[in-house]
This record gives C-alpha cells, structure tokens and sequence, in this order.
C-alpha cells in the first residue's frame, strides 16, 4: 500500500451502545492508520459517548435511513479508499486487509464480503425470511445483468475514490446496498466478490431491519430500476401482458364474428381493443425510453471521463 494513501473507515450508527466500540477497535488493530468515522443517525442511547470515547469523528445525519447516511458519507469524506462497515459487529475486521488488496492493485472498485459462499449467513442469521429476500433479490439482479453475483446486500464493502465520488444515491433506506450494486453493474464499474465470515448480533443488540417492510422496499426498488436501467425489457414485457390479456377478451368476440357476422359483446370488444393500444404504447414507449438511457450512459461517461482527467492532474 502506498503509505501516502488514506484510507477512511465509515460506519453509519443508529443505537449500537453495544458493540460500537468493539468495532471501532478492531479496525484500529487492523488499520491504525485509518480515520474512522461514525455517522450518528439520530441515536437516543450512549452509542455516540462509546464511539468519541475510542477515537472515532463523530458527524450526524439527522434524515433517518441508512441510504441518507451513505449519501452524506460519500459527499463530506474525501479519502483514496473508503471501508463501510455496520456498526453491529456482524462483519469481523479480520477480513478487512482482504478486500482493501484488489482496491490497491486496481482490480476493482467495489469488493464486497460476501457473507454466503462460506454458508456462514445461512448459519448464523435467525431470520429465514431474510435469507429467502437475499436470494431473491440476488436472483433477479443476476438475471436482470447476466452476473453472477453471490452477495447483494452485503453491507461489508471497500470502494475506491472514482466510485465514491461517481454515483449518484437515491435510496435513503436499507436498500442503498442494492442500489450501488446495480450502479456498479450498470454502470461496467469493477466489481469483486471476497468470502468473508459472518456472525448474528449479540444478545441485546436489534437488528434495525424489519423483515416485512424492508424487504418490500427492496423489491420496489428492483421493479423501479429495472423500468429505469432496462426500459425495453421491462416495458417488453408489459407489452406482451397487455396482447396477452386482450387477445384473451378478444378471441371469444373474433369468433363470434365470424360465426355471426355480428358482435353482441361490445364491452368485451372495447377493453380488447383498448388492451391492444396500451400494449403498443407500452412497447413504443420502452423503444423511446431505451434510447434515453442510452443517451444518459453516454453522458455519464463523458462526465466520469472528465473527473478522471481533472483528478489526474
């Protein structure tokens, strides 16, 4: 490592008295030389007296969610390698050196702990219903992307400066996660994998997820990125729903037509027909839509090609 580069340990903190501390030491022990800091997101216990009292930089973020938290961490920091981490004392600090390396040789710029390769967060998470919305989850954005990613909301990751400094955050929950994995894929970011242990919070600790509610956010957040990275696709098959369903009303009307020459069933010959229109609008639209992105990635490119120069020189 070049002893010239910072490096910058970020933890987003929401009542974690607990184990916020054992946290903040463990990284210490493996990187001494790294600035922690640890967002305070509105705690009502002593989490942020144990944090100051280990020699963490307190900052706060008043919006609630952890996404805000993200988002202010990445605008305020200024490092050459940024280390999220929870402040849960889920992810052992052991690993870190691990996932700093292919930062170092510039063969990625998000690596992710992947909690699952090892079997290790089948094992230790209690919560089945968060194992069945992790794969899930990681199933679509596999297919989506063509990837085959093990870990999706992992929230043990190491970034490099372009990646921090390149993506625009607007989740403001426990989907951010999701949302910068689908940023590093769509956006052709290097993206690395690295098994890494996993242990459940110890007794007295909370989670801040809730099962349901979180995970439906999640799932909203994949239908509305899919409409907003692959238009075509997800309006394609809008399209092919809509034919489908008007084909199914106006087939018995077709038929009854030709038997006829006449049609009794208008209702069912107007929805058919207005079933038909939206499913052409529909596939029109995803056609116009695909272009638009196309327009916006060449953009980004052309912007993220300008940073690149201007922090070259």
């Amino acid at each position: 490592m070049n002893p010239k580069e910072e490096i910058a340990i970020l933890i987003p903190c929401f009542n974690e008295e607990l184990t916020i501390a054992k946290v903040i030491k463990d990284f210490q022990k493996e990187l001494p030389k790294a600035k922690i800091y640890v967002y305070d997101n509105n705690s009502t216990d002593d989490s942020m007296k144990h944090a100051r009292a280990n020699g963490a930089i307190i900052k706060t973020e008043k919006r609630q969610g952890k996404g805000h938290v993200v988002k202010s961490m990445f605008r305020d920091i200024d490092s050459d390698i940024y280390i999220m981490i929870d402040g849960d004392d889920t992810y052992p600090a052991k690993f870190i050196n691990q996932l700093i390396q292919p930062i170092i040789d510039n063969e990625a710029d998000m690596v992710v702990g992947d909690r699952h390769s090892s079997g290790a967060y089948k094992d230790e998470n209690k919560r089945p219903l968060h194992n069945f919305g992790n794969n899930l989850v990681k199933s679509m954005i596999n297919k989506l992307f063509h990837a085959e990613l093990k870990d999706i909301m992992s929230g043990y990751r190491v970034f490099n400066k372009k990646f921090v400094k390149n993506i625009a955050i607007h989740s403001g929950g426990f989907e951010i996660e999701t949302e910068m994995t689908l940023h590093a894929l769509d956006k052709n970011f290097l993206l690395k994998e690295i098994p890494i242990e996993y242990r459940d919070r110890p007794k007295g600790s909370f989670s801040k997820l809730h099962t349901f509610s979180d995970g439906m956010l999640v799932i909203k957040t994949i239908f509305w990125l899919f409409k907003d990275y692959k238009p075509l696709a997800f309006f394609t098959i809008l399209s092919l729903l809509f034919f489908v369903l008007s084909l199914a009303v106006g087939i018995p009307v077709i038929n009854e037509f030709i038997d006829t020459s006449y049609i009794k069933k208008v209702p069912s010959a107007i929805l058919s027909v207005g079933l038909m229109l939206i499913s052409i609008v529909s596939l029109f639209s995803g056609f116009i839509l695909d272009t638009i992105v196309k327009q916006h990635k060449e953009s980004y490119e052309l912007n993220f090609m300008r940073w690149l120069e201007g922090n070259q020189k």
